[in-house]
């Protein structure tokens, strides 16, 4: 057998492709589910973290940078390990697939919550007192002046990190989640070819192509005119 027939014996394997890609179909599925999930409750509540701390409470604030430190200081896939083998011993266990969100969306929040900040203090200080000279209130203010200068600054690295995040998902496999890693892993162990794996990736490349297309063609949208 040549290097070449060797190679696609072992990495595109057609039979063995055949044979497991209903499961990493189902996998792929799983995979997207999750994703949405982390996506909506992540940067809702970065969103709404960072607009708390525009309050100017001192002691809101001191709770939302610790948090905000405590999830970009850990790795993701402790913070599961802790969640999925913890919590049973206080009489409540999360599946795998929750404790896989939960983590990944409040990491995600933390991010997203310094990234929407830091658009916020982007924003001129004379924009806010313009519009509390129209007579409006400290709310409107930030959701008609503020909020959206704030967000199209902060539009590039919130999309970059949510998809850095959101690829994250991959470590829901360690917890039992039947993700499309997990599909992949155990077609190896079971066909023992690597072919599974070729299979996970293109998945990956799949879900994950049109999520980098659309952040791309999301800040060309929101991008500054020079």
């Amino acid at each position: 057998m040549s290097g070449w027939e060797l190679f696609l014996f072992s990495f595109l394997n057609l039979r063995v492709i055949a044979e497991y890609l209903p499961s990493i179909a189902a996998g792929f599925l799983l995979t997207v589910q999750l994703a949405a999930l982390i996506i909506a409750s992540g940067l809702a509540l970065g969103l709404l973290l960072a607009v708390l701390r525009s309050l100017g409470s001192l002691v809101l604030s001191f709770a939302i940078v610790l948090f905000v430190d405590l999830f970009r200081a850990i790795p993701p896939l402790v913070l599961i390990v802790l969640l999925y083998f913890g919590l049973p011993n206080l009489g409540f266990a999360p599946s795998g697939f929750v404790c896989t969100w939960v983590v990944l969306a409040l990491v995600l929040a933390a991010f997203a919550e310094e990234i929407v900040w830091a658009g916020i203090l982007s924003v001129p200080r004379g924009q806010w007192e313009a519009a509390r000279s129209t007579g409006l209130g400290f709310f409107a203010t930030l959701r008609c002046v503020v909020l959206p200068q704030a967000l199209r600054l902060a539009i590039a690295p919130l999309t970059n990190r949510t998809i850095a995040i959101t690829k994250g998902t991959a470590l829901g496999s360690v917890v039992a989640v039947s993700e499309i890693l997990a599909q992949a892993s155990a077609g190896v162990s079971f066909s023992s070819n690597p072919s599974p794996l070729t299979l996970g990736a293109l998945a990956y490349l799949v879900l994950f192509a049109p999520m980098v297309l659309l952040a791309r063609r999301i800040e060309r949208r929101f991008a500054w005119r020079r």
